[in-house]
């Protein structure tokens, strides 16, 4: 008995002292989860719940327009891409990682397999690695190939990891990337910056991201969306990008930008400044009837698969939130309030003298020459800067200044894009009579190139100022569209007056610039060569200086299309007429074409 009893007594001993070690080592770890790593695993929860990578998933797709088949063309969508990190702690030797490392990250890409961090060599690698020893965590590359993916994880070095995350492509690389913008970070956050991707940024991330993912949720419901998600590893098609994956309900956007149409204004603009040595130029394209942007492009622009690569001022629209004096290409606007308001009519006649002197200026034609005695739609036709001032005299201060508002001017059009300037008219607000002569040929005010373009419309749809805008319709999860409407924001000269404009700017293509005139086809255009200003030294730049711009539409009498270019100090060529007629009749014969519009001459 006293033998058993012991034995019973020596299990029951031992039973305790495990228990008790076991209720110590329950404790331990409890204590070392809820008090010494408490916050190290909240962040760490919080990184992988709100993680831009995951968020970013559900984003929706951008599309540009075919109108020609009715289809859509992908622009904008997510594609899952590698990523290198280390945890810091467990590397063994920083020296023996960056010399096995460094010749795999240091392979150039192309754009279609991505870019990886590019190191100058060896020495900036580990520089690079032991200032961040620090960080546990460090992310050492991103966009990483397959190839260079499969190459690392054969090294096996401790430490380091590689995933996949999920980031915004770009199918079409360069084109449009002003319009489009990029999805960067912000904080630890991915939203939209630039373009649609800023401007539409709720809309493509959907409303309800913010409250289904950021809420109040439990831990268990945490592992739950990670496992839903398989995060790191998501489930990808044959191509590489996302499948059928809708996260906080992004809507997709289409633009009013054709594919086609936008793949013709940049070959074209990059041509013509290749041509003459221009180091910036732009192209709108746009339906007068509605003000949608069929095309805009600028020229340099940036890869926004890439956009860590560019600065600042590389992402700024040049048609949008640029502004420059239009030159002889604002004569049309003078003359549209001239007739409007009775002051004039196309054969209204003057005596060009070849110059105007006021208050010790003197202010001559382009050619420092005198024509004598001229109408409104020769002035017109020869560009005469002393006819738009005969024009403009003829109107009145006031009057001409209420039609230089109401065609849109010294006021931001209301595209559907943020940071759009609003231009320069404060000349016209100073009283000084002189301004006003200058401004009547286009020098003194500011604009941009999407006002002017939109000022044309009205000039070509029959005197209506439109609202342009580039998103055609937005798509929800659910299939159901949201359509954009046509705007009209007024009205600054009749449909009588429109049609005596068109018929003047017939004559400027018909009887000045030969190489935009189209065979069966009534071509409307305007030329402009304007003088630089020197913002910091008052007056202008030199002689060899010069914005060059063109802006028409056909056919005339039922424009289709608008079209605007616009060259910055293009070199070896003097004026517009010259250098830009030949590239819009070349878009202008495309869009004929494109359109199936039939001749509308014999």
């Amino acid at each position: 008995m006293t033998t058993k009893n012991t034995s019973s007594e020596t299990r029951i001993r031992l039973f305790v002292i495990i228990l008790f070690l076991l209720t110590g080592l329950v404790t331990y770890k409890l204590f070392n989860l809820t008090v010494v790593r408490h916050s190290a695993l909240v962040k760490s929860v919080e990184g992988q719940y709100s993680s831009p990578s995951a968020l970013l998933a559900g984003r929706g797709n951008i599309y540009f327009s075919n109108l020609a088949t009715g289809e859509k063309r992908l622009a904008v969508t997510n594609k899952s891409s590698f990523y290198l990190y280390s945890v810091n702690m467990s590397v063994d030797s920083l020296q023996e990682v960056s010399k096995k490392i460094l010749p795999i990250l240091n392979v150039k890409t192309t754009e279609e397999e991505g870019q990886s961090r590019f190191f100058q060599n060896q020495d900036d690698f580990l520089e690079y690695l032991l200032s961040q020893k620090d960080k546990s965590y460090l992310v050492i590359a991103r966009n990483l190939t397959k190839k260079q993916a499969e190459q690392i994880k054969a090294l096996k070095i401790n430490g380091l990891t590689i995933a996949t995350e999920i980031n915004r492509y770009y199918t079409q690389g360069l084109s449009a990337s002003h319009v489009l913008g990029f999805v960067g970070f912000s904080g630890n956050q991915r939203v939209g910056q630039y373009g649609i991707e800023f401007s539409y940024d709720d809309i493509l991330s959907g409303e309800s991201k913010t409250q289904e993912f950021l809420g109040n949720k439990t831990y268990s419901d945490i592992l739950k969306f990670l496992k839903f998600w398989n995060y790191g590893n998501p489930t990808l098609t044959s191509d590489g990008l996302l499948g059928n994956v809708e996260v906080g309900g992004g809507n997709d956007v289409v633009l009013t930008i054709d594919h086609n149409i936008q793949s013709i204004a940049d070959l074209t603009l990059n041509t013509v400044l290749k041509k003459w040595s221009a180091p910036r130029g732009s192209i709108i394209i746009e339906d007068p009837n509605t003000g949608a942007i069929l095309a805009m492009s600028s020229s340099p622009s940036f890869d926004p698969n890439n956009y860590s690569s560019f600065k600042l001022r590389d992402f700024i629209n040049p048609n949008v939130q640029e502004i420059f004096e239009p030159g002889s290409s604002f004569k049309p606007i003078t003359m549209s309030a001239a007739v409007d308001s009775g002051a004039v009519t196309p054969d209204t006649i003057y005596n060009d003298t070849g110059e105007v002197k006021i208050s010790g200026y003197t202010i001559r034609n382009f050619n420092e020459k005198a024509s004598g005695i001229q109408t409104m739609r020769q002035a017109l036709e020869h560009s005469l800067n002393t006819g738009a001032i005969f024009a403009q005299e003829k109107t009145g201060d006031d009057a001409f200044l209420n039609y230089v508002v109401g065609f849109g001017f010294g006021q931001k059009t209301g595209i559907n894009l943020s940071g759009e300037a609003a231009g320069n008219i404060s000349n016209l607000y100073s009283g000084r009579k002189i301004n006003f002569l200058t401004a009547s040929f286009g020098q003194g005010v500011a604009v941009s190139p999407l006002q002017l373009a939109n000022a044309y419309s009205a000039i070509a749809n029959g005197g209506k100022l439109m609202r342009p805008y580039l998103v055609k319709e937005i798509i929800r999860p659910d299939g159901t569209a949201i359509k954009t409407n046509p705007k009209i924001l007024g009205a600054p000269i009749t449909e009588k007056t429109s049609a005596q404009l068109k018929s003047m700017l017939v004559d400027v293509v018909d009887k000045g610039f030969d190489k935009a005139q189209i065979k069966g086809y009534d071509v409307a255009g305007k030329t402009g060569t304007a003088q630089i200003p020197d913002t910091e030294n008052g007056g202008y730049f030199g002689n060899d200086q010069f914005i060059h711009d063109f802006v028409g539409f056909a056919p005339a009498y039922a424009p289709k299309f608008v079209i605007l270019i616009k060259m910055e100090k293009p070199k070896g060529i003097k004026f517009a007429a010259d250098s830009l007629s030949p590239v819009f009749g070349d878009i202008a014969r495309y869009l004929i074409r494109y359109f199936n519009i039939p001749p509308t001459r014999n």
